[in-house]
């Protein structure tokens, strides 16, 4: 295994760091008191499209996208470091890349599994960052985590599906710019094989019977920059047989052929978001006296800093080991990696977070610093793609395989 960066990786490293510094950070106050100015606040402020026209402008665009057709053609492993820097402004920098979720795996399941049409009507846009989209999959009235549990309805009703179902937590769903909806629901709900039921179908969002009803917060924060999550009530809504993605049964298939990318682009903002804690930390620590000499003085906070460094240098090189494997051998060999990876990165991340925000006080907590709203949004990783404790789950049950 060689991680050293390429000379194409470190040519688009340089770029973004520069495009970091340049536009991204200082746009993070700009485009807070632009939203205060909106109409809704999920409007998108105009500062981000400015930032989108410049990194398109500058190369830096699509950049997770493996296919060298549609995206950059650039390699897990070449992404990696590009995403860790993305993650030092989570809420802002993907989106001026067009690297952010839900469009990004919505993006991958319409190239792997779109037909002609459904990429020229739908993954053109989304490409071009002209449009943006939603991922329903998550029901309030069952455990998702166990994807077999969907309710939602898909029923063929002649030349037409009739989508019934009620979903929350749909990513993007509040932007007035997400024009579709890829849904998961059940068209064969009594099959045999629980992992055949499901089907996934495209829906656009000014389909009569769908309804955006509210805004879902996530620890108080209504998360603009995704363009909030959404609860989604399907009811009766019909489009045509023709926007089925892939085939009838497929639907579980594809969503895991989605959420493994998905679950390591996390991974690598994650590590980002975890280096910007701990330059915060230490400025933090520099900075500020308390009994008579400054916090970089003492022994707990130098552990803190120490045990935080350790552990990024640890989550890296498992995030690089995993990137590695889904390029070399595949992302089904490399699904051992990826749970791995999906239950230590959130989890690390949160405790590095905390104690930087233990470090800040009261200015840790509020809002003239990032790091609640990255301590919250890491926290959410522990749920999102997964919770914990089916990787968990999942993992000891393939290590114990090899002693039964």
């Amino acid at each position: 295994m060689d991680f050293a960066f390429d000379a194409r990786t470190e040519e688009l490293r340089a770029k973004l760091l520069a495009f970091m510094d340049e536009h991204v950070h200082p746009a993070e106050a700009v485009v807070e008191e632009q939203r205060a100015s909106l109409d809704s606040p999920w409007q998108t402020p105009p500062i981000v499209g400015e930032l989108k026209a410049e990194a398109r402008r500058q190369g830096l665009w699509n950049l997770f996208l493996p296919d060298a057709e549609h995206g950059a053609g650039l390699t897990n492993l070449q992404y990696a470091p590009l995403a860790e820097i993305t993650g030092r402004s989570p809420q802002l920098a993907p989106t001026a890349l067009n690297c952010a979720a839900p469009d990004t795996g919505n993006m991958e399941v319409l190239v792997q599994f779109g037909d002609e049409r459904q990429r020229k009507q739908w993954l053109e846009p989304l490409l071009a960052g002209e449009i943006r989209s939603a991922f329903a999959m998550t029901e309030p009235e069952v455990a998702s985590s166990d994807a077999t549990n969907i309710e939602t309805r898909i029923e063929r009703d002649g030349d037409d599906y009739v989508i019934t179902g009620r979903k929350w937590y749909i990513s993007g769903a509040m932007n007035p710019d997400c024009k579709i909806f890829i849904v998961m629901g059940k068209t064969d709900p009594e099959g045999a094989d629980v992992r055949r039921q499901q089907s996934m179908v495209l829906v656009p969002r000014d389909t009569p019977g769908v309804e955006v009803r509210r805004a879902m917060r996530v620890y108080g924060y209504e998360d603009h920059y995704h363009g909030g999550h959404a609860e989604v009530v399907f009811d009766r809504a019909r489009v045509p047989v023709s926007n089925l993605i892939g085939e009838e049964g497929g639907g579980f298939a594809i969503a895991q052929a989605r959420l493994g990318p998905g679950r390591i682009h996390h991974c690598m903002r994650l590590i980002g978001m975890a280096e910007r804690g701990i330059e915060l930390m230490c400025r933090r620590a520099v900075d500020r006296t308390a009994f008579g000499k400054a916090l970089a003085q003492q022994g707990q906070v130098h552990e803190w800093i120490a045990d935080a460094r350790v552990a990024v240098e640890q989550l890296r090189l498992l995030v690089l080991k995993t990137a590695w494997l889904m390029d070399t051998v595949g992302n089904r060999e490399a699904h051992t990696e990826i749970q791995a990876i999906k239950i230590a990165t959130p989890r690390t991340v949160v405790q590095i977070l905390d104690r930087a925000v233990q470090l800040h006080g009261a200015g840790g907590v509020s809002q003239d610093f990032p790091l609640a709203e990255l301590w919250a949004a890491a926290r959410t990783l522990r749920l999102a793609d997964g919770p914990d404790e089916v990787h968990q789950r999942s993992l000891a049950r393939r290590e114990l395989k090899r002693y039964v």
